[in-house]
């Protein structure tokens, strides 16, 4: 792609998104996700390739679709309640219709069935921003509407929890297992969103820099399936050693960084009087778990196929910049012991 055209696209990106931050009209918010979702359709596209336009004829429809629902339900309220802000108290009605609107958006189950096969026809850079930076514009304009109706927002959490648990379990493709992974985790930050919207944010900002790692982790060996992982100790050894924990820590094993979020959502979720739902979600990370610990021994168990009773003595110099890398999968291990300063800070 030509870069000019690529810096307009990505621009769009940060100001659709900063758009929507940054209103508190419901029209200006719906601008701004719009902006987003057509500045992202033609880096969806730019592989000519008949999976990459399926993908985004796919993510097209369904954006179009919660769009077209939010300005419907933004309307509704405006007309019942003679306020477009933001910040107003929203009728009972239109702030469902935005809730499950968001949740479309956003690709929480059960309104989920979009995500996992619009990530797999993409390539990993653009799952990237799809996993990540997409779903930062709905998820403040679900925080800023909080508390809704504690029912449904209960009910999504819940069944994202579980979707992303069971769906992953049985997927060979890398790309839906992350897919699933972020069903699952946005389920978490949902469930607490409704009592504490700063431990929400904190478990969203931990899943950005784990999932940013998993993903580069994966285009750095240029794998797209398990079975492909199994050749990457010979490409990038110290990396392979590294894996593990970044992908034990999108489990919440403790003592990576992933442990504190879910550690502090269950802690909130038991203050709040609810246990059932509380242990529902943490039996659904032992699920979650299960397909983390698959990929692993895929990556740093077993050896791949070849005929070679030895090792390459050489390896090609990477050109790519691995800083980022580093940078990323140091945050998604290390963020732990920082959890007494992180709870001190939510309780000012």
């Amino acid at each position: 792609m030509n870069p000019f055209i690529l810096s307009i696209l990505l621009l769009s990106l940060g100001l659709g998104t900063t758009l929507t931050f940054a209103s508190s009209h419901w029209l200006l918010a719906w601008m701004g996700l719009e902006i987003s979702t057509l500045a992202i359709i033609p880096l969806m596209s730019q592989h000519h390739h008949p999976r990459a336009v399926e993908a985004t004829t796919k993510y097209f429809i369904t954006q179009a679709a919660a769009a077209a629902l939010i300005l419907f339900a933004s309307t509704t309220n405006a007309w019942i309640t003679g306020q477009w802000d933001i910040n107003f108290d929203l009728h009972f009605f239109p702030a469902s219709m935005l809730t499950m609107a968001l949740a479309l958006k956003m690709g929480l189950a059960p309104v989920h069935f979009w995500l996992p096969e619009v990530l797999q026809g993409l390539d990993l850079t653009t799952g990237l921003i799809l996993s990540t930076w997409q779903k930062l514009a709905p998820f403040i304009l679900m925080c800023q509407i909080m508390p809704v109706n504690s029912s449904l927002i209960t009910f999504l959490g819940v069944t994202s929890t579980l979707v992303g648990g069971w769906g992953g379990l049985n997927q060979t493709q890398l790309r839906k297992v992350l897919a699933y992974s972020s069903i699952a985790h946005l389920g978490w930050m949902i469930l607490v969103m409704q009592f504490n919207q700063q431990l929400a944010l904190l478990a969203l900002i931990i899943y950005i820099p784990m999932t940013f790692s998993t993903f580069m982790i994966f285009k750095t060996n240029s794998s797209t399936t398990v079975n492909t992982l199994a050749a990457s100790w010979a490409k990038t050894p110290a990396l392979t050693a590294i894996t593990p924990m970044i992908l034990l820590s999108l489990g919440g094993l403790p003592p990576l960084s992933g442990f504190m979020p879910k550690w502090m959502i269950l802690q909130e979720l038991t203050k709040q009087d609810i246990p059932l739902t509380a242990s529902i979600a943490a039996l659904s990370a032992l699920l979650s778990l299960y397909f983390y610990l698959r990929v692993s021994y895929a990556m740093t168990l077993t050896i791949s196929p070849n005929n070679l009773n030895a090792t390459t003595p050489w390896r090609l110099q990477t050109t790519a910049s691995t800083l980022p890398l580093a940078i990323s999968a140091t945050i998604s291990a290390m963020l732990l012991p920082l959890a007494p300063a992180t709870l001190a800070l939510l309780s000012l």
